[in-house]
């Protein structure tokens, strides 16, 4: 392996600041409720409505004020998400099987009854989120969503969020934002039911106020800022490459740019390819910043060069991944740590943030090693269940007793003695 350009990885780091802040707001949200939400959304947001949460008449207002297109275009989006989550769904069966004879263990899957969707606004108003938490969650069979956005400064709110959140299912609209949104739904602050699992990107502080708020409720995960990765062969085009990795760079400062190639000159290629595209880029201030920062690009060298690419790349563990190589199957079948991979150049990250139906809240920050993205399995529990005939009862209960007494737990052990008693032949003979 040979480093053309260095750059960081952004693993999640120690901020005490940001903690000792988040952890301050939520004390005091928790403690004075609406009031607290109130006094926050002025001072960060200064957006004091009459109340946070829209109504049919106001969300219906806003729709009609898009245009049409911005309508069906979201809703082909949307239709793509749901369709996916749809065909997800059918995936999870129930399960019952006869282990020994007379006894029965299964599962299934019960949606939780509450969840809570951050849709966040900030730099951009991404409103494509919405279909991304609300969708699955309810194609689950979750009862209630309640979904929050942040007001947009003079103007009180982005129209086609509000529509994406209305499209997409959410039970209840609020426009508000940053901790508060995720405290309020958290904690069930006014009339809203205390939420079973938050759901959405955001800023740090949101964040940071979902990885303090796990345990009173679930979190989908904790996202922080964007990475796309590349492998690309000499098959690929520099120019369509680096187009992709700026695509992904223009989030964030701290976005992270990965490229995996498989010979030096298509590494200098692409690296002049950047900065050509650089150049006249719209969004260049911050995609030039996280370009030059967190840039990475590496060529694998060995003779086995497929696998070393795929063993960079696991390691990464990127949440967005592009292959430009003719063998797609080799990686298709070797890589284990992504978020979402893009199979060929004809798709890019763009597709799957946006329209073509996958997820796009993934795994950041090498979180792609033990977890994927939300999906509709996210919004179901997997619970147990088992049952029995009188005679496998006796014959598990000789062995748990046995089992009970060895650990010393000789409470256990009379729970099992007195189902080997009930249920003895001369005692089932009565």
């Amino acid at each position: 392996m040979k480093t053309i350009k260095n750059g960081g990885h952004r693993l999640f780091e120690k901020d005490p600041q940001t903690a000792s802040v988040v952890s301050e707001m939520l004390l005091e949200l928790e403690r004075d409720g609406m009031d607290a939400v109130r006094r926050y959304s002025e001072k960060f947001d200064a957006w004091s409505p009459a109340s946070f949460e829209l109504n049919e008449a106001e969300i219906r207002k806003v729709i009609d004020s898009l245009p049409k297109q911005v309508i069906e275009d979201t809703d082909y989006c949307q239709g793509n998400v749901r369709r996916f989550a749809q065909a997800q769904l059918k995936t999870l069966l129930p399960l019952e099987t006869e282990i020994r004879p007379g006894v029965l263990l299964g599962h299934k899957h019960i949606p939780v009854n509450a969840v809570g969707s951050y849709i966040p606004g900030g730099r951009y108003p991404m409103f494509g989120s919405a279909q991304m938490s609300i969708i699955p969650a309810k194609v689950a069979g979750v009862k209630t969503v309640s979904a929050c956005t942040p007001p947009v400064k003079g103007e009180g709110y982005y129209p086609a969020t509000i529509n994406a959140m209305k499209k997409a299912g959410a039970d209840r609209i609020f426009v508000v934002g940053g901790v508060p949104a995720v405290a309020m739904m958290a904690f069930g602050l006014g009339d809203v039911r205390p939420v079973d699992i938050l759901c959405g990107a955001g800023n740090k502080f949101v964040a940071e106020a979902k990885r303090q708020l796990f345990g009173r409720c679930g979190i989908d995960l904790l996202a922080g800022p964007t990475e796309i990765a590349i492998i690309a062969d000499d098959s690929a085009d520099p120019a369509l490459v680096a187009c992709d990795l700026l695509g992904q760079a223009e989030h964030d400062p701290n976005s992270g740019t990965y490229l995996v190639c498989l010979s030096e000159k298509f590494a200098h290629d692409t690296i002049a390819e950047v900065e050509k595209q650089l150049a006249v880029l719209p969004t260049r201030d911050i995609a030039a910043l996280s370009w030059r920062d967190n840039g990475i690009v590496q060529v694998a060298e060995s003779a086995a060069e497929a696998a070393e690419a795929a063993e960079l790349m696991d390691d990464y563990a990127p949440e967005h991944l592009e292959l430009h190589v003719e063998d797609t199957a080799y990686y298709f079948n070797n890589l284990t740590n992504y978020g979402s991979l893009f199979i060929g150049e004809e798709t890019t990250v763009a597709y799957g943030d946006k329209s073509i139906g996958t997820n796009h809240i993934l795994p950041t920050s090498r979180a792609a090693r033990y977890t994927g993205g939300v999906w509709v399995g996210k919004f179901l529990k997997t619970v147990t269940y088992q049952r029995m005939t009188p005679e496998a009862s006796r014959e598990v209960g000789e062995v748990t007793e046995r089992q009970c007494n060895i650990e010393r737990m000789l409470a256990h052990a009379i729970t099992a003695r007195v189902r080997v008693d009930r249920y003895s032949p001369e005692a089932l003979k009565k």
